[in-house]
């Protein structure tokens, strides 16, 4: 089993309504240390990212209910939420990418994807939100320090 020592246990949410490609992309990160919850519709993801603590949200656009544009953007704007998301989707129009950019989305891959490009932009935004990348964490074997949240 792989696994990423600063990213390990990360919970991540997967909101993906087609479920053979989220049991293949959960079954990756999970082989990678990722603890993941998923949704198949839009509305199951918008109320698991309100009730529930995650280090990531990855999000189609194309979803049953409320599309991820959607939830994004009630994520940012009526919630105020940080969490970082990136969106996974087949939409492929500059268009739809500026207005997942537009909604609050961090990051934004097209499909079909490789899911070691996808694994690696999941662990930057992770530790990006962290603060590991500025700085402000400091490790010592298995204790962090945050000065961000002191």
């Amino acid at each position: 089993m792989k696994t990423s020592p600063t990213i390990n246990h990360a919970r991540v949410l997967l909101v993906e309504d087609h479920k053979n490609l989220a049991l293949a992309v959960g079954t990756y990160l999970e082989s990678s240390g990722f603890n993941m919850d998923y949704a198949y519709d839009g509305l199951s993801g918008l109320h698991l990212a309100t009730t529930q603590r995650y280090e990531a949200i990855i999000l189609d656009v194309m979803l049953p209910g409320i599309d991820g544009f959607e939830i994004c953007g009630r994520l940012r704007t009526d919630l105020h939420l940080s969490t970082p998301i990136l969106m996974l989707t087949a939409r492929d129009q500059l268009q739809d990418k500026l207005n997942g950019f537009k909604q609050g989305a961090d990051d934004y891959l097209l499909k079909p994807f490789d899911m070691l490009e996808l694994e690696a932009r999941i662990i930057a935004l992770i530790r990006r939100e962290r603060g590991e990348l500025d700085g402000s964490v400091y490790s010592i074997h298995d204790l962090s320090l945050n000065n961000r949240t002191m």
